[in-house]
């Protein structure tokens, strides 16, 4: 991979303290996880806020970039556990979905989060991480784990956006080695997001068929991908159809996560609804066959780091609902549905 110009960074950090998106500002968990209507049993969620386990960053790193760089807000994290450890992946900006991001690592033991002083763990390093490195995804295999991240960059020649999915890899949680691209620029044709692999309710990524599946649901020249690996990190992608969403009408936008739960598989997406409305959903597939669509069911969690059981229930985290300029993350817990009334 190409070294960055420091340059470059700056800029990018420029243009990232003066984002505002009058839609993103304002955007709300409970709008998608909150109630779901008419569950179905195979259906995860609704949630509920659990103010037990948030999670409020303090101060600022250091800057290893040498531009200065800080944060205001942290949201689009990923959960995984190890023994008795809740470790927390997140995506740091300047600003409230904006560009020129990092991506930080905090941990929960005995009841106390603590921030790794390691911190930022992921942060450009290569010219096609200019504009920042967001979104991590992790997911646990053998000895190891697998972190995917979207790398934002922009075009020379057009001055287009564009966004590489990136993969990395750790024997201890906090060191990441660098692996480079996840998906080649002839898949991607320039943009990719959604490193979604099916992985069990502990976080480890899960074979289906005998090897492990990365369903692609944004970008790739709008073509439905769908990526095949033995190792999580060397990826080949063929075109496969695997959502309609006739049922619910509108149009896609993300898938955001996919759960196993014994035979079944669930994806978890975010949508456009008939009307045009941000919305989330969840669609229900065998195991035996992942690409064979079974239902849909209106509501989700737009997990985007992946759904983590804790204490028998599922969680997940996200910091949309953080007041403007408060570093906090809050943790959303599976509840039970109330009976319908008559």
């Amino acid at each position: 991979m190409t070294p960055l110009h420091t340059d470059d960074l700056r800029e990018s950090y420029r243009e990232a303290l003066m984002h505002t998106n009058a839609i993103t500002d304002v955007i709300s968990t409970d709008q998608f996880s909150a109630e779901y209507p008419d569950r179905p049993d195979w259906a995860i969620g609704p949630f509920a806020r659990d103010p037990s386990l948030t999670f409020h960053l303090e101060g600022q790193w250091n800057d290893p970039t040498g531009v200065g760089w800080t944060s205001d807000s942290i949201f689009n994290p990923t959960l995984i556990t190890r023994g008795d450890e809740i470790h927390l992946f997140y995506r740091a900006s300047p600003r409230k979905e904006s560009t020129a991001s990092r991506i930080g690592h905090a941990v929960r033991s005995n009841g106390e989060w603590h921030d790794s002083p390691a911190n930022p763990v992921i942060y450009p390093t290569h010219e096609n991480e200019a504009l920042g490195c967001e979104d991590p995804k992790i997911y646990a295999i053998d000895d190891h784990w697998v972190l995917f991240y979207n790398a934002i960059w922009r075009v020379p020649e057009t001055g287009a956006i564009a966004c590489d999915i990136m993969v990395a890899v750790s024997h201890d949680l906090e060191h990441w080695e660098k692996q480079g691209l996840a998906v080649p620029y002839d898949v991607s044709q320039l943009w990719a997001k959604g490193a979604v692999i099916p992985r069990d309710d502990a976080g480890r990524a899960v074979r289906i068929g005998g090897e492990y599946l990365m369903f692609l649901s944004e970008g790739c020249g709008g073509r439905p991908m769908v990526g095949h690996s033995d190792d999580l990190v060397t990826w080949r992608f063929a075109e496969q159809p695997y959502l309609d969403l006739a049922e619910l009408g509108g149009s896609l936008h993300e898938v955001a996560c996919a759960a196993v739960v014994g035979d079944d598989l669930v994806l978890d997406f975010f949508y456009g609804d008939e009307n045009g409305d941000f919305a989330a959903a969840q669609a229900l597939y065998s195991t035996d066959a992942p690409f064979t669509q079974l239902a849909t069911h209106r509501g989700g969690s737009l997990a985007w780091g992946g759904l983590q059981r804790l204490d028998g229930d599922w969680v997940f985290a996200q910091g949309w609902d953080a007041p403007r300029g408060s570093r906090d993350m809050y943790f959303y817990r599976s509840t039970t549905p109330k009976a319908p009334t008559t």
